[in-house]
C-alpha cells in the first residue's frame, strides 16, 4: 500500500538524486520512496525530464537515473508524464530535423505508463495520420518514427485499424514495416459495388454505366470549393463500405483517385458541410491508356465513404470506373 508520508517527501528525494546522483545512498532512498508511491505527485513526475537531461539513454538503461526515470514515467498520470509528452515531442522534431532518435522515442513509449494512451494519440494524430493523406509529403524520419512506435501502440489496442490501413495504402508514404501491420484480411466477399451516389461534372453516371464508350470530360470540371475533397467527381458510399481493395480504371488521360477514409472524431482532416474526419490517401494513379488498368491497393481500407477522381490536363475523359469491395 502507498505511503502518503512518502508520496509527499518523493520530490525532494528525487532532487536529492539529481544533486548527487553518485552517492549510493541518496539514489536509494529515492528509489525507495518511489516504489513505495503508487501514484507520485505531479510536482514529482514533472522531474522526469530532468532525469533524463542528467542520465541520457546513450549511457545505458541501467544507470541509477534513466532506472528512476522509468519507475517514475510508469507511475505517473497523463498529465504530467514526461515519457508521454517525450513521445509527441519527437514526432515534432522529426518533422524538421534530418533524423529521429527512434531508439529514446521507443524507450520514452515503453515506459509511459498512465501516458500510453496519450502517446499514441500523438503518433496517429503526427504520422500515421499525416502519412494517410495526400499531398502532406511525410518526411522520412516521422516515417521513422512510426514503423517504430506503432507495433507498441498496437499491442495496446491504442491504434485505428481504419487510419493505419489508409496510411498503408496511400501511394505518398507507405512503408514495407506499415504495409505489414495494416495487412490483416477483412471480413466480407468482395465484388464491384456502384456508388450510392454521385457528385460532380456531368454526365457523371456514365463512369459507371458499364459501357466504355461513354464517359465523363472530367478534365473539364470547375474548380468548386470543395475541389480538394471531391476533385472533379466523387463516388459515395452510404453507409461506407467494409472493405475496398482493388479499382479499375478505363479512361483517356492521366490521373489520380483519392479515397475518403472516415477515422475517428479529430483524427486527420475535418469536413466542415458534411461533419466528419477523414484522410484521404492516393489509392490509384492511372494513365489513361484508353484501356482498362488496374490498381491493387496494398493494403484493402476500411470505412470508404468516397472515392474521387483528380484528372491531371484538361483532356481527361473518364470512361468507367469500378471498385471492387464490400459492404
Amino acid at each position: 500500500m502507498a505511503s502518503v508520508t512518502e508520496c509527499r517527501t518523493l520530490e525532494r528525494a528525487l532532487e536529492g538524486a539529481l544533486r548527487t546522483p553518485q552517492d549510493a545512498k541518496v539514489v536509494a532512498e529515492a528509489r525507495q520512496q518511489l516504489e513505495a508511491c503508487a501514484q507520485p505527485p505531479p510536482r514529482a513526475c514533472v522531474l522526469g525530464a530532468a532525469l533524463d537531461a542528467r542520465s541520457p539513454l546513450s549511457h545505458g538503461e541501467a544507470t541509477p537515473l534513466r532506472a528512476l526515470q522509468g519507475t517514475l514515467c510508469e507511475r505517473c498520470l497523463t498529465a504530467a508524464n514526461t515519457c508521454a509528452q517525450a513521445v509527441g515531442q519527437a514526432l515534432l522534431a522529426a518533422a524538421v530535423n534530418p533524423q529521429a532518435d527512434t531508439a529514446l522515442a521507443k524507450w520514452n513509449l515503453d515506459h509511459a505508463g498512465p501516458g500510453t494512451q496519450a502517446a499514441c494519440v500523438s503518433l496517429v494524430q503526427l504520422g500515421i495520420a499525416p502519412a494517410a493523406q495526400s499531398g502532406l509529403g511525410v518526411r522520412p524520419p516521422v516515417l521513422a518514427l512510426v514503423d517504430t512506435l506503432a507495433p507498441r501502440c498496437a499491442q495496446e489496442g491504442h491504434l485505428d485499424d481504419t487510419v493505419l490501413r489508409a496510411a498503408a495504402a496511400n501511394l505518398e508514404a507507405p512503408s514495407a514495416a506499415l504495409v505489414a501491420m495494416a495487412a490483416a484480411p477483412l471480413d466480407g466477399k468482395p465484388g464491384p459495388i456502384k456508388p450510392d451516389h454521385l457528385e460532380g461534372t456531368e454526365p457523371r453516371h456514365q463512369a459507371f454505366d458499364r459501357d466504355v464508350k461513354t464517359g465523363v470530360p472530367v478534365g473539364k470540371a470547375l474548380r468548386s470549393e470543395r475541389w480538394d475533397a471531391d476533385g472533379a467527381l466523387r463516388a459515395g458510399y452510404a453507409p461506407t463500405l467494409k472493405q475496398l481493395g482493388v479499382v479499375r480504371v478505363h479512361a483517356t488521360g492521366p490521373g489520380t483517385l483519392r479515397a475518403i477514409v472516415r477515422t475517428p472524431k479529430g483524427v486527420g482532416l475535418r469536413d466542415p458541410e458534411k461533419d466528419f474526419s477523414f484522410v484521404n490517401p492516393t489509392i490509384c494513379r492511372f494513365q489513361g491508356t484508353g484501356d482498362w488498368e488496374e490498381c491493387q491497393l496494398q493494403v484493402a481500407l476500411r470505412d470508404v465513404d468516397a472515392v474521387s477522381v483528380f484528372p491531371e490536363r484538361e483532356d481527361v475523359v473518364l470512361n468507367e470506373l469500378e471498385l471492387i469491395g464490400a459492404r
